[in-house]
Formats: C-alpha cells, structure tokens, sequence
C-alpha cells in the first residue's frame, strides 16, 4: 500500500475550495431556520434547530411527545372473499420480464412493490439495472394517460375503435402506405401480431427506430459477414478487453449482461487462482466503464477510427494508408503495448467500439478477425435482438411522409417528436399524415402531433414474451389489473385489423403452444403453468461458427480519415454525446428514482451538464457551474453549466442525452437540456460526434451534486493495488502486510461479551472494491425496499439526500502508463491537466460498528446493537438530536427534514396517493425530525429466519439476501452470518485484501471491504 498516495472525491476538495472548506467546517450540513419551521418556507434566517425550540419554550419531552405523535389512520376494508391466491401479509412473487431479462415481482395484497432479478436469467444472472428495479414505480405514475383520446379531449374504447378502423379503412381503399413505427420489438408474439397486421393491410410496414442507433455495427457485419446481426459478446471469455468509447459496463448494449461476464475474471475467485483479464478503455469523456478500465487512456472522439488504425497496423504488420499518430502521445504508446497483449491472447481477446460509423466498425470486426475472436469471445450465430433499429428505413420513413406518400402512422414505445436530432422535419412529415396514432402512455412530445391517443398497459399490468438474446425466451404475466383504462397495444391493432383472435391472451398461448413451448420441451396446460413459474425457457444454441475477414481495408480507412479531418476542422472542441446508465435514452425521464440517483461518474442528480476538462475549463477563465452555450454546425445550441470533469480529453466536451423533456410528466418536465438535436446523419448512420463552439456566458447555474456532502479529512479509506504486487503477496494494498497495531475494548471484557454474545447469528458483509462498477442500482433498489424518499434537486443541493447507500467516487493520479501508484502528494499539486486520473467506487453505508460511536451518545437510545450484531434504530424514540449523525465517522446517517411522504411541497416525487401504494408495508415510513440509516434489510432477516422456524430447519446461508446484494450484477457485495465458517460472507471476510474502512478508530465495523486490484499496463513492462 503507497502511504503517499493521495485520493479526493472532486476537485473542490482536491483544491480545497473556500466553500468546500466552509461546507465541512459545520457540526451539521445545514441548520433549521424558524421561517422554515413555522411557513414551511424560507432559509435565509441563521436560528438552529435546537435555539428555535427553546425560544418557544420546548424541551426534550415536548420534542419527544411531537415525535411519538400518530399518523392519521386510514380506514381499510378487509376482504368480503378472499383471492386464493392472496394472504394479508404474506408476499406473492411472479415470473416476468424486463427488457428481455427474466425478472420476479414481488406483489403485496395485489399491488406490485418490488423488482427483482430470476436467479436463472440468461443475461444478468439475478442482478438488475437501476432502471430495472425502479419501473415499478411507473405503475403508480399519476402522470400515465389515463382514457384513449381523440384530438386531444378523452372519449371511451368504442368511439376510438370505431374511429381509428374506419380511417385504416379508408387508407387501405386508396392504396396509401401505412407504417407502423416502433422502438426495437424482441418479442415473438407482438411481432407475429405485427405481421398479421401487414398481411391485414398490404400497403402497410414496419419501421424500427431506436433513439440511440448501433445500425453502425449491424451494417458492417452485414458487409463483413454477410450476418445483419448484432452480436452476441463474452466478456467472461476474454482475457484482454480493449474498448474505443463503448461503455459495455453501463448503456451499451446490455451492461448489466456484460458486467456479469466482465467481473468473473476479476472477482475474489479469480484473483485466488492468480488469474485477471486486463481491460483498457480509450475514450474522451470519463464513462463508467472507464472508471473501471485497468488503464484508461483520454483520446477525441474523432481519434476512434485513427486508434483503431494505428491497431490494426501494429497487429497486422502492415500499415493502412494515411495513418497518423493520435494527439496523446500516451495513448500511441499503449497501443503499441496493447497489440503484443492481444497478439499473446488470440482466441481470449475481444476488441469493442461504441461509434455507429460503418467505417470504424467494420475496421473492428477487421481487428476481431485477426484476433480470432468470432466463435470464440464474438457469436454472429446466436445474436442479440436488441437494437435491431435500422437508420435508413427510418430516415426513408421521414421523407415519404413529408412527400405525402404515407396516409397512416402508428407509434408503438417510439418518441421522435423528442428523440430524434430534427424534430422540425418530423413536425413537418406529419402535417401531411391523415391518421395518427400513438400507444404511449403519456402524453409525451409525439402524442402531441397525434390524432389519437390508445394508451398501453404498463408491463406489469401486461401479457407478453421477450427474446433479447437468439434462442432465449422470456415470459411477461400480469401482476395487477390495470391502474387506467388503457389496454394494450397487441390487442388494438389484432381489433383493427379484425384479427379472428380478439384477445391477447389468446393469441399469445397460441402462439406458445404452436411455436414456443416445443423449445423447452413442453405442451399443453402443463407447461405453460411451469413457464409462468419459471419465467423463461432456453433453446439449445446453434452452433457457432468462426468467420474470415476479406473486405479491402484502404476505402474504410480513407472515409475514416475523411470523416476524422472534418470534425477536427470544424471548430476549436470536439462534442461527445452518451447516456448516463440512470436516464439512457430519456424515456424515464419521468422517475424521480432515476431523477435522483446520482451519476456514477459526476455524482450529479436532476440535471445535464457540459463536462469538460479542467485545463479547458482554465483556459476560458470559467467558474464551476458556470453556464456556456454550446453550438453545433447544423446551427443547433445550448445554454448548460459546465462541469470540470477529471479525465477528460482536452479539447473535447461531453453532454448527456434523456433530458430537456418537455411532455414527460410532472417530474421530468424541464430537466436539463435536450441534447438529441447535436446527432448528425454520416454515411448513412446517426452519429453523435461533432465540432462545437463554447462560449461562456455570465449565468451561474448550480448543479446538486452528491460527491462532497461528506469528508473523510483525508484518512486512508481507499486501498488498492497492482495484480503483479497481489501475486506476490495476496495481503498487498490491505494494509496487513506489517505489524497490526493492538486494539482495546471501550468496556470491561466480561462486560463486553456478555452485551455483545451472538451465539447463533452475527450479520455482517463483504464488499468487493474490484467487482462494484459504480453503478448505483444497488441505491435504487434500497430505495424501492426500504421506503426512502425522493426530495428534490434543492433539499439535494443542500446536503439532504436520504439514500441509505452511497456509491463513492474518489480519483488519484495517473501517470498515463497505468503507473498509478508511484506519484506523490507533491506531484499532484503540480498537476496541469488532470486527464490522466483512476478512479475507484466504493460503496458505503451504515458500518454496523460492534462499538457503535453514535450508540454511546444518544440521549434516549434511539439507536442501540441488536443481539445479531446489527446497529438498529427505535424511531418512535428518536428525537432528533443528530448528535448520532455527528459522531458517525462514516457520515452515512440521514435526518428526517420532512414529513417527505405527506408534504405537498413533494407532490412531484412521491406522496400522492397513488405512489403511495409502491411502499413496502415490512417496513415504517419515517416521519420529520428522525434519524434513519441502512437496517441491512432487517425485516428480510427476521422473515427468512421465520421461513426457516416454520420448516424446522436452519437458515441456510444465502437465503437472506439485502436488497443492494440482490440486484448487483456484479455479485459484489455479499451479505450473511459470520458464525457460519461456511458462509460466503466469512470466506470473503477472511480473504487477504479484506480491510476494514477506519479501522484505526477502533469502531469495529461489521463490513469489511477487498482492496482494489489492477492489472496495470506498467505490469506488461514489468
């Protein structure tokens, strides 16, 4: 473990800002005025809390009786006939599936409440995205359409039925095109609908359009292979990764998937058996993938392709014509090394990018070929279905409509009114549609140019199938009737079409039974009841096969090198457009989950920004936060704060895209800026880099940022260190390589073991720093378990987040080799650019100290230790003296500001009385003026032990799993009974790079971390 080297959360504390430095200057983030108390209102006023109180004469007890007040009771009526299948109290978990993972809804008295993964998925293995565990509160969004609609007033079924058939009708009779336009459909059935729709109406098609295009890859396979396919990737099967700009970890393609492949060659199993693969990242702006990169090295955009030549060159031994040297010299270097590290691993080696250019990627499936990665870490004959969008149609859709060539338009999960770079030119192609129609249940920016409105069910109140993956099947069932009078998009267009199956159910079992079920060798009733039970059925693969490069590279490389020069002539700064892995596309926009959950990387919450790099920044003179417009060749511009991010590429700035709603609902209206105008159309695909002007204007605009809320003065909370120092010592990083300083016991021994004997259960938990990616679904999925609040970009932006678990972000420098720990402190403040930076995410929460510093100073003892080794909290005792949240060293305690559920100053988040019906009836909703903090899930402990009591057996290890534990694909943090030796929690705890995070203080907490392990490209020199 370097003892010199230095981490920080940003650059605010790095630099030691003035108001970083007055920030954590204060016992408390932030006082309660009087106005605030009396008027709900203003925080001008300076009165604390506890000074308010005496002024009006309150004491302790007077606090203490308006604590233990009760909520207004609401009267239920129980049931006159009881559903079989319901009991008051007991939960009900069905099998269905999200975005073609197979996923379990857990329902309590009929109402979903929590998102689960199926142990058995084919993609993520059990864990679930962040968007995953938060669609169940879309359920309950009370901004969801709730009547189809003509012309934009709301009317009944039959009127819209009626209207709809005879203008398809109509349609038909005149000979006019008809399109159905919809986002990537991997359902078998609904596109068998589809289908019966076209035969229905002959002069009908169906476009597919997706808002963040891969068309780039699917054509160059189809150049290449001869296969329109994307593929099917194994990170698991590969022991180098190299990435140009593809975020395969957080949005690209499937994260989740590919961070379950990713983590298996770099978790404890594998680093016990002295076995890591080696991942270098190239990109401009710092994605979360390459946060997690063992070298990451800043390149522009348009370099990509130049990258991807100068690799293929020095693989090849040959050197394709105009081939240049990149701008980071660094970045040449490592490509050089990084060509010998694939050379060494042929048939173990995948190469990815993230550009849509044909170009670039036919120049990778080159690179693949020579590597021979396809039928070994690359499947073309098993591929994946998901963004089958293709640009082209689409673009041929947009023309003949404003041609006037299309008389019909249907809408199925598809929004380009928003999504789409030129929103004027779809405005004008349907000014000239007779009919159209959407199925969205918003009333989102397309709807809006619609004629009607036939709003879907959510999926959840929805039948369906899934197929995201070649020979992988997937079931969708209901779990609750539906919320609205919607009904869903199949059955619409199986009526219109006077389909002989009127019904969707039907149609989807026929369908099962006739094509479907025989894949899983099952028939009849029988088998569709133990498909609904087991959620999916997985056809055997078909044999996969090793394809031959032979296309002529020198065209590829010219209109690589032609498209590369016009970017970087066409002005001073390079556009990145990306997606964060909490909003992607913008379609959720609407989730205050979402809204809420900070960015893996920039730790910002309910907004978009400009990141740029530090020296950029520098070099405009601007202030954090400070507002720029940023304008586009094709004329379009924006006004966004600018964001000084570490590690990105100088000269280069990078915007999110899933903001700037307009129609998304009462949340997402109005949130940061719509950067989807910034896209281009290039050789035939959409593209989203560009040159860009920046000019600074003199708005200061203030972003709520999640990072800096608490400080760790600088203690050593962060170890890592090299694979090569690892294989020599497995102890290397955790701090145990010299003598261990004695630790005592704040009470006498016999003292202590008689309050802390656990003779059956000690619950504690092991968090693995090599396999956490950062990406915050762990924080959702507490949030949707445990009844935590949404509160605000402004409650955020004055330190109120109530998150449970935070996903920490440090950086530390990089010398650009991958040497990441042979810099010292000195060397950092002489630091000019900042592009060369690591990053390591730890995840943390309540410690569950066995010598709990926040137990010892509660008045009333609020917070006390459990006989299993858990840190509990009594709310109805809590008064909320924050002395606890004072002396946490962890800081990971949270103060009830507001009655957040009741107050109707949050009726955009949570507390409206549909929302309500997502809490989760295990656990209390807290009320104003308490601490509440990580309950490790309690109420799932005490209901797999009475499971277990029931059956007269023991608890079996894993059968309690906490919420962030079960969504993480990533399998990276593990929660269990230390008193089991067998557990898997005590094997992590036991292994060598388990440390303790401030162990110093002698708190003894219950969660022990594994040092972060990197393989190094300063490990290839070595």
């Amino acid at each position: 473990m370097d003892s010199n080297k230095k981490y920080w959360k940003g650059l605010e504390e790095l630099n030691r800002t003035p108001e970083f430095v007055e920030k954590n200057k204060h016992e408390f983030a932030e006082a309660i005025p009087i106005e605030e108390v009396l008027s709900g209102g203003g925080l001008s006023a300076k009165t604390p809390r506890r000074d308010f109180l005496k002024a009006l004469g309150f004491g302790v007890g007077a606090v203490t009786l308006a604590a233990c007040q009760k909520v207004p009771v609401h009267k239920s009526i129980p049931y006159l006939v009881k559903p079989e299948e319901i009991t008051p109290g007991i939960a009900n978990y069905y099998s269905s599936t999200y975005d073609g993972s197979a996923i379990l809804v857990k329902t309590r008295e009929g109402r979903p409440i929590k998102i689960e993964g199926n142990p058995g998925d084919l993609l993520s293995k059990g864990g679930l995205s962040a968007q995953a565990q938060a669609s169940v509160l879309e359920l309950y969004d009370t901004s969801r359409v709730k009547d189809p609609k003509l012309n934009g007033n709301p009317t009944g079924w039959p009127q819209l039925d009626k209207f709809v058939k005879d203008e398809l009708t109509a349609i038909k009779a005149g000979g006019k095109r008809i399109s159905i336009v919809s986002s990537t459909v991997h359902s078998p059935s609904t596109l068998a609908v589809i289908a019966d729709f076209i035969t229905a109406f002959p002069t009908a098609s169906h476009v597919t359009y997706d808002a963040v295009s891969y068309t780039g890859i699917i054509q160059a396979n189809k150049n290449s292979f001869g296969k329109a396919v994307l593929p099917h990737y194994y990170f698991d099967k590969a022991d180098v990764i190299v990435s140009f700009g593809a975020d395969f970890l957080g949005t690209w393609i499937s994260g989740e998937e590919f961070t379950s492949q990713y983590v298996k060659n770099r978790n404890n199993k594998s680093l016990e058996a002295k076995k890591m693969s080696r991942h270098i990242q190239f990109e401009s702006g710092m994605s979360m993938t390459g946060t997690n990169a063992d070298v990451r090295m800043p390149i522009k955009p348009s370099e990509d392709g130049v990258a991807l030549m100068n690799l293929y060159n020095a693989l090849s031994g040959t050197t394709l014509p105009g081939s240049k040297k990149l701008t980071n010299a660094n970045a040449d270097k490592a490509i050089v090394l990084v060509a010998k590290e694939l050379l060494a691993a042929k048939g173990r080696s995948l190469v990815v990018a993230g550009s849509n250019d044909v170009s670039v990627q036919t120049l990778v499936n080159a690179i693949n070929s020579l590597l021979g990665s396809y039928g070994a870490t690359i499947d073309l004959d098993n591929p994946s279905r998901q963004y089958a969008g293709n640009d082209t149609d689409w673009t041929k859709f947009v023309a003949d409509a404003k041609a006037g060539l299309v008389d019909a338009v249907l809408f199925l999960d598809a929004n380009p009114a928003y999504d789409y770079y030129n929103t004027k030119d779809i405005e004008a192609a349907l000014k000239k549609v007779r009919l159209k129609v959407t199925f969205s249940d918003h009333d989102d920016e397309t709807a809006a140019l619609c004629n009607a409105v036939a709003p879907n069910h959510h999926y959840l109140e929805s039948w369906g199938d899934d197929s995201a993956i070649e020979g992988y099947y997937t079931v969708v069932q209901p779990t609750i009737n539906p919320v609205n009078n919607t009904r869903q998009a199949e059955e619409s267009l199986l009526l219109w079409s006077d389909n002989a199956v009127k019904t969707y159910y039907t149609y989807l079992r026929a369908n099962w039974e006739t094509n479907l079920l025989a894949k899983g060798a099952l028939a009849g009733q029988a088998g569709w009841e133990a498909l609904l039970q087991k959620g999916f059925i997985n056809a055997a693969p078909a044999a996969t096969g090793t394809y031959s490069f032979a296309l002529d590279l020198n065209a590829v490389a010219q209109t690589i090198l032609s498209q590369s020069g016009k970017i970087a002539a066409g002005g001073k700064y390079e556009l990145q457009v990306y997606q964060t892995p909490a909003m992607r596309d913008g379609k959720k926009a609407n989730n205050p989950w979402l809204q809420e959950l900070p960015d893996p990387v920039s730790k910002v919450t309910w907004d978009n920004f400009a990141a740029m790099s530090p020296s950029d920044i520098k070099d405009l003179g601007l202030d954090e936060f400070q507002v720029v417009t940023i304008k586009g060749v094709n004329g379009y511009s924006v006004s966004l704060p600018v964001l000084s991010q570490p590690g990105q590429a100088r000269g280069t700035v990078s915007v999110a895209v899933g903001y700037g709603r307009t129609a998304a609902g009462l949340v997402g209206n109005n949130v940061g800026k719509n950067a989807y105008p910034f896209y281009n159309l290039l050789n035939g695909t959409f593209q989203t880099t560009s040159a860009v002007s920046v000019d600074v204007t003199s708005d200061i605009f203030p972003l709520s940022q999640t990072q800096t809320h608490h400080s760790f003065e600088g203690r050593n909370i962060i170890r890592e260190a090299t694979f090569t120092e690892y294989k020599k010592n497995p102890a290397a990083g955790s701090g145990k390589e010299g003598e261990q300083e004695k630790m005592y016991d704040l009470w006498e021994k016999s003292v202590d073991d008689a309050s802390h004997s656990r003779p059956v259960y000690d619950w504690v938990m092991a968090i693995d720093l090599n396999a956490c990616t950062g990406c915050g679904a762990c924080v959702v999925a507490c949030s949707a378990e445990n009844n935590i609040p949404v509160v605000g970009k402004d409650e955020v932006g004055r330190r109120r987040e109530m998150h449970w678990i935070r996903i920490d972000r440090y950086y530390s420098y990089d010398n650009g080799k991958g040497e990441f720990n042979v810099t010292k402190e000195r060397e950092i403040d002489e630091l000019k650019d900042f592009e060369n930076v690591s990053v390591v995410h730890q995840p943390m929460l309540c410690q569950h100290c066995d010598h709990a510093p926040c137990e010892t100073v509660c008045p009333v003892l609020a917070t006390v230790h459990s006989s299993e080794g858990l840190n509990q909290m009594a709310y109805n005792r809590c008064v909320g003296t924050r002395y606890c949240a004072n002396n946490c060293p962890y800081k990971v305690r949270r103060f009830n500001w507001f009655n957040y559920w009741n107050d109707s100053r949050f009726d955009n988040y949570l507390s409206n009385e549909h929302t309500q019906l997502v809490l989760n009836p295990d656990v209390t909703t807290r009320f104003r003026g308490v601490m509440e903090k990580c309950s490790m899930c309690v109420q799932r402990i005490q209901a797999g032990k009475l499971k277990a009591k029931i059956e007269k057996r023991p608890l079996a290890d894993g059968e309690v799993k906490v919420a962030c534990q079960q969504t993480c694909s990533a399998n990276a943090i593990v929660f269990g009974n230390r008193n089991d030796p067998n557990s898997e929690v005590s094997k992590a705890l036991n292994s060598e790079r388990t440390y303790y995070v401030l162990e110093e203080l002698n708190v003894k907490p219950g969660i022990g971390y594994q040092v972060k392990v990197r393989n190094t490209l300063s490990d290839l020199q070595a």
